[in-house]
């Protein structure tokens, strides 16, 4: 079987097609796989670092706004479906993946002008732009969330999945990601990353908060910073730990590792799995595959949705969480650190709140999505 699965723009829409890809390769050792993407996205290089072979075609972002941007826009996204179906032609696949983002779009008209089986899979509970568009043509079309089949139609095509996860998401254990990072098995974690996309309203409660949370709740956090501003914040950090706890011990355990009492503080957190696991109580983004990853784990959960988001998906993906009563949210244009250091007292200081959260929080997970979504583009291939 030959499978081309177009995947790129944010990790979102590539570690989800990587989930994939990996299920499928594991069911059918002799699996082709071809992922196309751009040549600048991340895709470019985190296919090729995961074993998959990789060709680039001309997408770029859809602008919504009448501009001179949309007329160049349009022109790439020409380009990119002719260049799409010269791969297609090469490579002949017997079915078509695209997990959504303005690289499937070019990738699956054609395909679907070349008479190829298309399989959509949507992560978000309000569904992307391309997915909404291409959903009527598409073979089959697989849900992270029940609340975008309002948007996509019924029928047995749209069928609810889940998202695909890391398999290390659900193996990980508590004990090796405290270890992994160096944390205190007697006391709560609480993790904080901001993600991909944009993390400084995070970062700048956390500032105010961190000193304030170990003091009171005597917690350990891990705290992703992001890579842009982790110098700057552990800078702040610093000088914030000598003002609330003098004489506080600062340890550089690498240079991408700075440990400030209890508060540890990374640009960016490699092994995820092992986070998860060590921790209790999440602050995060509420991009889709984060919210998967989450409710695998079953961690309750604090979500600031990044405010930029497209179509304001992760507002979406985070009331859907907070309405099952695995979350609870707090808007970007809200969060302080004082808010924060109550949010978080609130449940810390409440197990039996916060184990509810949990049961709440695994009872959405869905552990099998990529096995589900693997046998949907079997079925597809097959016709």
């Amino acid at each position: 079987m030959r499978v081309l699965i177009a995947a790129g723009g944010t990790g979102g829409h590539i570690y989800p097609g990587i989930t994939i890809a990996e299920t499928l390769k594991a069911r059918r050792p002799d699996t082709e796989i071809l992922f196309v993407g751009t040549q600048r996205g991340l895709e470019a290089d985190i296919v090729p670092r995961a074993g998959f072979a990789f060709a680039a075609i001309p997408a770029h972002y859809l602008r919504r706004r009448l501009s001179l941007d949309v007329l160049r826009t349009g022109w790439t996204a020409f380009r990119g479906v002719v260049e799409a179906a010269r791969i297609v032609r090469r490579f002949r696949p017997h079915v078509a993946v695209g997990t959504g983002g303005y690289v499937s779009g070019p990738a699956m008209a054609a395909a679907l002008l070349m008479r190829v089986p298309v399989v959509l899979q949507e992560q978000n509970a309000y569904p992307g732009l391309t997915n909404r568009l291409l959903g009527r043509f598409a073979a089959c079309v697989a849900l992270g969330h029940p609340e975008a089949k309002a948007y996509l139609g019924g029928g047995t095509r749209v069928v609810v999945t889940g998202n695909p996860i890391r398999r290390d998401v659900l193996t990980a254990t508590r004990d090796a990601g405290l270890s992994k990072f160096g944390l205190d098995p007697d006391r709560k974690t609480l993790l904080v990353f901001g993600g991909s996309q944009g993390g400084r309203s995070i970062n700048q409660a956390l500032l105010v908060a961190a000193p304030l949370l170990m003091d009171r709740l005597g917690i350990q956090i891990l705290h992703q910073t992001g890579k842009a501003g982790f110098a700057a914040v552990v800078e702040e950090a610093e000088r914030r730990m000598r003002a609330a706890a003098p004489g506080t011990p600062v340890v550089r355990l690498d240079p991408e590792h700075v440990v400030l009492g209890r508060w540890h503080v990374v640009p960016y957190i490699h092994d995820m799995p092992a986070a998860y696991a060590a921790a209790d109580l999440v602050v995060s983004r509420a991009g889709a595959i984060t919210l998967a990853e989450i409710t695998a784990r079953g961690l309750p959960a604090i979500l600031v949705p990044y405010p930029f988001a497209a179509e304001g998906h992760q507002d979406a993906n985070a009331r859907a969480l907070a309405q099952a009563g695995a979350a609870v949210v707090v808007q970007d244009k809200d969060l302080d650190g004082d808010g924060l250091v109550a949010q978080v007292s609130a449940l810390m200081e409440n197990p039996g709140r916060l184990a509810r959260m949990s049961m709440a929080s695994r009872a959405l997970a869905r552990p099998e999505a990529a096995q589900h979504i693997a046998d949907l583009i079997e079925r597809a291939a097959r016709g």
